[in-house]
Protein backbone atom coordinates (compact mmCIF):
# COMPACT_ATOMS: atom_id res chain seq x y z
CA UNK A 1 0.00 0.00 0.00
CA UNK A 2 1.34 3.70 -1.10
CA UNK A 3 1.55 6.15 1.68
CA UNK A 4 -0.91 9.05 1.74
CA UNK A 5 -0.08 12.06 0.39
CA UNK A 6 -0.86 15.40 2.42
CA UNK A 7 -2.55 18.82 1.85
CA UNK A 8 -0.75 21.81 2.99
CA UNK A 9 -2.95 24.48 5.07
CA UNK A 10 -3.43 27.52 5.11
CA UNK A 11 -2.03 27.57 8.19
CA UNK A 12 1.47 25.83 7.21
CA UNK A 13 0.29 22.48 8.63
CA UNK A 14 0.66 19.64 6.34
CA UNK A 15 -3.35 17.32 6.86
CA UNK A 16 -3.01 13.42 5.45
CA UNK A 17 -5.07 13.72 2.06
CA UNK A 18 -7.23 10.95 2.77
CA UNK A 19 -8.54 9.71 6.67
CA UNK A 20 -10.98 8.04 8.94
CA UNK A 21 -14.23 9.04 9.66
CA UNK A 22 -16.07 8.55 12.96
CA UNK A 23 -19.56 9.40 12.00
CA UNK A 24 -23.02 7.20 13.17
CA UNK A 25 -20.13 4.55 14.88
CA UNK A 26 -21.59 3.51 17.79
CA UNK A 27 -19.79 4.99 20.61
CA UNK A 28 -19.43 1.51 22.59
CA UNK A 29 -17.57 0.52 19.43
CA UNK A 30 -15.79 3.23 18.55
CA UNK A 31 -12.50 2.22 20.27
CA UNK A 32 -12.16 -0.97 18.64
CA UNK A 33 -12.91 0.78 15.26
CA UNK A 34 -10.19 3.42 15.24
CA UNK A 35 -7.86 0.76 16.42
CA UNK A 36 -8.47 -1.15 13.13
CA UNK A 37 -8.28 2.32 10.81
CA UNK A 38 -4.90 2.40 12.85
CA UNK A 39 -3.74 -0.45 12.29
CA UNK A 40 -4.81 -0.32 8.57
CA UNK A 41 -2.64 3.04 8.32
CA UNK A 42 -4.52 6.29 8.51
CA UNK A 43 -3.30 8.57 10.44
CA UNK A 44 -6.12 11.33 10.33
CA UNK A 45 -9.29 10.59 12.41
CA UNK A 46 -12.84 12.70 12.07
CA UNK A 47 -15.28 13.06 14.60
CA UNK A 48 -17.23 15.35 16.26
CA UNK A 49 -19.43 16.09 19.64
CA UNK A 50 -22.20 15.55 18.13
CA UNK A 51 -21.29 12.01 17.38
CA UNK A 52 -21.12 11.24 20.84
CA UNK A 53 -17.80 9.29 20.16
CA UNK A 54 -14.79 11.29 20.98
CA UNK A 55 -14.02 9.56 23.99
CA UNK A 56 -13.83 6.27 21.97
CA UNK A 57 -11.48 8.09 19.45
CA UNK A 58 -9.53 9.13 22.40
CA UNK A 59 -9.15 5.54 24.25
CA UNK A 60 -8.31 4.12 20.86
CA UNK A 61 -5.38 6.61 20.69
CA UNK A 62 -4.47 5.87 24.39
CA UNK A 63 -3.91 2.44 23.70
CA UNK A 64 -2.06 3.03 21.10
CA UNK A 65 0.29 5.79 22.59
CA UNK A 66 1.17 3.78 25.56
CA UNK A 67 1.97 0.54 23.53
CA UNK A 68 4.38 2.82 21.75
CA UNK A 69 2.52 2.16 18.59
CA UNK A 70 2.24 5.83 17.50
CA UNK A 71 3.26 9.32 19.04
CA UNK A 72 0.79 12.32 19.02
CA UNK A 73 3.03 14.13 15.93
CA UNK A 74 2.28 11.05 13.90
CA UNK A 75 -2.06 11.02 14.18
CA UNK A 76 -3.96 14.13 12.46
CA UNK A 77 -7.33 14.75 14.97
CA UNK A 78 -10.18 16.77 13.57
CA UNK A 79 -13.11 17.28 15.85
CA UNK A 80 -16.43 19.59 15.24
CA UNK A 81 -18.32 22.05 17.54
CA UNK A 82 -22.44 21.67 17.14
CA UNK A 83 -24.74 24.19 16.56
CA UNK A 84 -25.94 24.25 19.76
CA UNK A 85 -22.50 25.13 21.05
CA UNK A 86 -21.85 28.56 19.27
CA UNK A 87 -20.87 31.37 21.13
CA UNK A 88 -17.84 33.24 22.49
CA UNK A 89 -17.81 31.29 26.39
CA UNK A 90 -20.41 28.44 24.59
CA UNK A 91 -17.46 27.28 22.09
CA UNK A 92 -14.70 27.84 24.16
CA UNK A 93 -15.83 25.44 26.69
CA UNK A 94 -16.97 23.24 23.54
CA UNK A 95 -13.63 23.10 22.52
CA UNK A 96 -12.04 22.37 26.20
CA UNK A 97 -14.86 19.61 26.62
CA UNK A 98 -13.71 17.77 23.46
CA UNK A 99 -10.13 17.52 24.53
CA UNK A 100 -10.99 16.42 27.36
CA UNK A 101 -13.00 13.45 25.97
CA UNK A 102 -10.39 13.09 23.44
CA UNK A 103 -7.91 12.93 25.90
CA UNK A 104 -5.60 15.59 23.83
CA UNK A 105 -3.61 18.73 24.82
CA UNK A 106 -4.60 19.75 21.47
CA UNK A 107 -6.41 18.94 18.37
CA UNK A 108 -5.30 19.10 14.78
CA UNK A 109 -8.28 21.01 13.55
CA UNK A 110 -11.57 21.82 14.99
CA UNK A 111 -14.75 23.00 12.43
CA UNK A 112 -17.66 24.90 12.89
CA UNK A 113 -20.57 21.68 12.15
CA UNK A 114 -22.82 23.89 10.31
CA UNK A 115 -23.53 28.02 9.86
CA UNK A 116 -26.65 28.96 10.95
CA UNK A 117 -27.86 31.58 8.78
CA UNK A 118 -30.68 32.61 11.26
CA UNK A 119 -28.43 32.91 14.05
CA UNK A 120 -24.92 34.08 12.09
CA UNK A 121 -23.54 36.36 14.91
CA UNK A 122 -23.36 33.65 16.95
CA UNK A 123 -21.42 31.63 13.61
CA UNK A 124 -19.01 34.50 13.76
CA UNK A 125 -18.00 34.37 17.56
CA UNK A 126 -18.22 31.03 17.62
CA UNK A 127 -15.23 30.84 14.44
CA UNK A 128 -14.00 34.18 16.38
CA UNK A 129 -13.65 31.67 19.63
CA UNK A 130 -11.72 28.99 17.55
CA UNK A 131 -9.51 31.72 16.35
CA UNK A 132 -8.70 32.10 20.00
CA UNK A 133 -8.22 28.86 20.60
CA UNK A 134 -5.70 28.58 17.94
CA UNK A 135 -3.78 31.25 18.88
CA UNK A 136 -3.44 30.02 22.43
CA UNK A 137 -1.80 26.56 21.26
CA UNK A 138 -5.15 24.39 21.50
CA UNK A 139 -5.81 24.11 18.04
CA UNK A 140 -3.69 23.58 14.80
CA UNK A 141 -6.03 24.24 11.91
CA UNK A 142 -9.78 26.01 12.15
CA UNK A 143 -12.17 25.79 9.55
CA UNK A 144 -16.03 24.97 9.28
CA UNK A 145 -18.43 22.23 7.27
CA UNK A 146 -21.15 23.07 4.92
CA UNK A 147 -20.63 26.54 4.26
CA UNK A 148 -22.10 27.64 1.00
CA UNK A 149 -20.47 30.41 -0.90
CA UNK A 150 -21.96 32.86 0.29
CA UNK A 151 -21.53 31.57 4.53
CA UNK A 152 -17.62 32.16 3.54
CA UNK A 153 -18.18 35.48 1.98
CA UNK A 154 -19.87 36.86 5.34
CA UNK A 155 -17.25 35.34 7.84
CA UNK A 156 -14.19 36.17 5.87
CA UNK A 157 -15.59 39.39 5.71
CA UNK A 158 -15.77 39.48 9.66
CA UNK A 159 -13.00 37.19 10.63
CA UNK A 160 -8.90 37.45 10.85
CA UNK A 161 -8.58 33.65 9.22
CA UNK A 162 -9.63 32.09 6.22
CA UNK A 163 -11.08 28.84 6.89
CA UNK A 164 -8.13 26.16 6.17
CA UNK A 165 -10.75 23.54 5.38
CA UNK A 166 -14.66 23.55 4.26
CA UNK A 167 -15.85 19.83 4.97
CA UNK A 168 -18.99 19.09 2.66
CA UNK A 169 -21.04 17.12 0.91
CA UNK A 170 -19.18 15.68 -2.22
CA UNK A 171 -19.32 12.82 -4.33
CA UNK A 172 -19.93 12.20 -8.08
CA UNK A 173 -23.68 12.55 -8.26
CA UNK A 174 -22.89 16.33 -6.34
CA UNK A 175 -19.91 17.34 -7.66
CA UNK A 176 -19.89 20.84 -6.40
CA UNK A 177 -17.69 22.54 -8.76
CA UNK A 178 -18.29 26.23 -7.65
CA UNK A 179 -17.58 25.92 -4.21
CA UNK A 180 -14.69 23.93 -5.23
CA UNK A 181 -13.68 26.89 -7.53
CA UNK A 182 -14.33 29.30 -4.53
CA UNK A 183 -12.18 27.65 -2.40
CA UNK A 184 -9.48 27.23 -5.05
CA UNK A 185 -9.25 31.32 -4.98
CA UNK A 186 -9.22 31.26 -1.65
CA UNK A 187 -6.46 28.64 -0.62
CA UNK A 188 -9.12 26.42 1.20
CA UNK A 189 -8.89 22.66 0.83
CA UNK A 190 -12.18 21.06 -0.14
CA UNK A 191 -12.32 18.08 2.08
CA UNK A 192 -15.38 15.74 1.61
CA UNK A 193 -17.90 13.88 3.75
CA UNK A 194 -19.91 11.04 2.49
CA UNK A 195 -17.67 10.57 -0.43
CA UNK A 196 -18.64 7.33 -1.71
CA UNK A 197 -22.80 8.52 -1.83
CA UNK A 198 -24.89 10.70 0.39
CA UNK A 199 -25.27 8.68 3.87
CA UNK A 200 -28.66 10.19 4.32
CA UNK A 201 -31.53 11.42 2.36
CA UNK A 202 -33.29 14.33 4.09
CA UNK A 203 -36.74 14.57 2.33
CA UNK A 204 -36.41 10.92 0.42
CA UNK A 205 -40.18 11.08 -0.13
CA UNK A 206 -39.03 14.11 -2.95
CA UNK A 207 -37.09 11.78 -4.71
CA UNK A 208 -38.33 9.85 -7.41
CA UNK A 209 -35.37 6.93 -6.67
CA UNK A 210 -32.91 7.17 -4.25
CA UNK A 211 -29.60 6.77 -5.50
CA UNK A 212 -26.81 4.03 -4.39
CA UNK A 213 -23.83 5.85 -5.84
CA UNK A 214 -21.12 2.63 -6.36
CA UNK A 215 -24.16 0.84 -8.20
CA UNK A 216 -23.45 3.35 -11.21
CA UNK A 217 -23.14 1.21 -14.09
CA UNK A 218 -20.09 3.54 -15.57
CA UNK A 219 -18.55 3.21 -11.73
CA UNK A 220 -18.51 -0.40 -12.66
CA UNK A 221 -16.82 -0.27 -15.77
CA UNK A 222 -13.95 2.27 -14.99
CA UNK A 223 -13.09 -0.17 -12.15
CA UNK A 224 -13.35 -3.34 -14.28
CA UNK A 225 -10.92 -1.55 -16.52
CA UNK A 226 -8.74 -0.10 -13.49
CA UNK A 227 -8.60 -3.75 -11.69
CA UNK A 228 -10.13 -1.82 -8.62
CA UNK A 229 -13.84 -0.99 -6.80
CA UNK A 230 -16.16 1.20 -7.65
CA UNK A 231 -15.50 2.86 -4.45
CA UNK A 232 -11.60 2.77 -5.04
CA UNK A 233 -12.41 4.22 -8.01
CA UNK A 234 -14.74 7.04 -6.61
CA UNK A 235 -11.73 7.72 -3.83
CA UNK A 236 -9.26 8.23 -6.35
CA UNK A 237 -11.61 10.72 -8.41
CA UNK A 238 -11.40 13.00 -5.44
CA UNK A 239 -7.87 13.21 -4.65
CA UNK A 240 -7.46 13.59 -8.20
CA UNK A 241 -9.71 16.62 -8.14
CA UNK A 242 -7.82 17.93 -5.21
CA UNK A 243 -10.24 16.72 -2.45
CA UNK A 244 -9.56 15.23 0.78
CA UNK A 245 -11.96 12.17 1.70
CA UNK A 246 -12.90 10.87 4.83
CA UNK A 247 -14.48 7.36 4.34
CA UNK A 248 -16.26 5.50 7.20
CA UNK A 249 -16.59 1.73 7.74
CA UNK A 250 -16.18 -0.17 10.61
CA UNK A 251 -14.99 -3.25 8.20
CA UNK A 252 -11.37 -3.99 8.18
CA UNK A 253 -11.21 -5.27 4.72
CA UNK A 254 -13.25 -1.91 3.69
CA UNK A 255 -10.95 0.14 5.35
CA UNK A 256 -8.02 -1.62 4.22
CA UNK A 257 -9.41 -0.94 0.21
CA UNK A 258 -10.14 2.77 0.61
CA UNK A 259 -6.57 3.61 1.54
CA UNK A 260 -5.54 1.40 -1.39
CA UNK A 261 -6.04 4.08 -3.89
CA UNK A 262 -2.31 5.47 -4.68
CA UNK A 263 -1.38 2.89 -6.68
CA UNK A 264 -2.90 3.58 -9.98
CA UNK A 265 -4.32 7.21 -12.00
CA UNK A 266 -7.62 7.25 -13.95
CA UNK A 267 -7.32 8.53 -17.34
CA UNK A 268 -9.29 11.84 -18.50
CA UNK A 269 -11.53 9.88 -20.37
CA UNK A 270 -12.39 8.25 -16.64
CA UNK A 271 -12.58 11.41 -15.09
CA UNK A 272 -15.07 12.94 -17.38
CA UNK A 273 -17.36 9.78 -17.54
CA UNK A 274 -17.85 10.04 -13.60
CA UNK A 275 -18.26 13.94 -13.58
CA UNK A 276 -21.32 13.18 -15.97
CA UNK A 277 -22.58 11.68 -12.98
CA UNK A 278 -23.10 15.10 -11.18
CA UNK A 279 -26.70 16.02 -11.53
CA UNK A 280 -26.67 18.48 -8.33
CA UNK A 281 -28.58 16.17 -5.52
CA UNK A 282 -27.67 16.74 -2.42
CA UNK A 283 -28.59 13.84 -0.24
CA UNK A 284 -28.50 15.88 3.34
CA UNK A 285 -30.15 19.23 4.64
CA UNK A 286 -29.19 22.20 2.57
CA UNK A 287 -27.01 24.07 5.26
CA UNK A 288 -29.10 27.42 4.27
CA UNK A 289 -32.25 26.03 6.08
CA UNK A 290 -30.30 24.97 9.28
CA UNK A 291 -31.23 26.37 12.44
CA UNK A 292 -30.47 25.80 16.42
CA UNK A 293 -33.44 24.02 16.52
CA UNK A 294 -33.13 21.34 13.00
CA UNK A 295 -31.28 18.71 14.81
CA UNK A 296 -32.05 18.41 18.63
CA UNK A 297 -28.74 16.95 19.30
CA UNK A 298 -27.76 18.03 23.40
CA UNK A 299 -23.84 17.73 24.10
CA UNK A 300 -22.87 17.32 27.45
CA UNK A 301 -19.61 18.89 28.91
Amino acid sequence: MSSIPSFQLNSGVAMPALGYGVFQIDPATTCEAVCQALDCGYRLVDTASAYHNEQGVGEALARWMVEGRLTRDEIFVTSKVWVTQYGDEETHRAVASSLRRLGLEYADMILLHFPVPSAFEKTLAAYRALEAEQADGRIRVIGVCNFHVHHLQKLMEQCRLVPAVNQVELHPCFNQAALMAFHAQHGIVTQAWSPLGAVMLYDAASLDKPRRLLDEPVLKEVAKACGKSPAQVVLRWHIQRGVAVIPKSVHRERMAENLDIFDFVLSDEAMDRINALNCGQRGALDPDLVTMDTYPNTIED
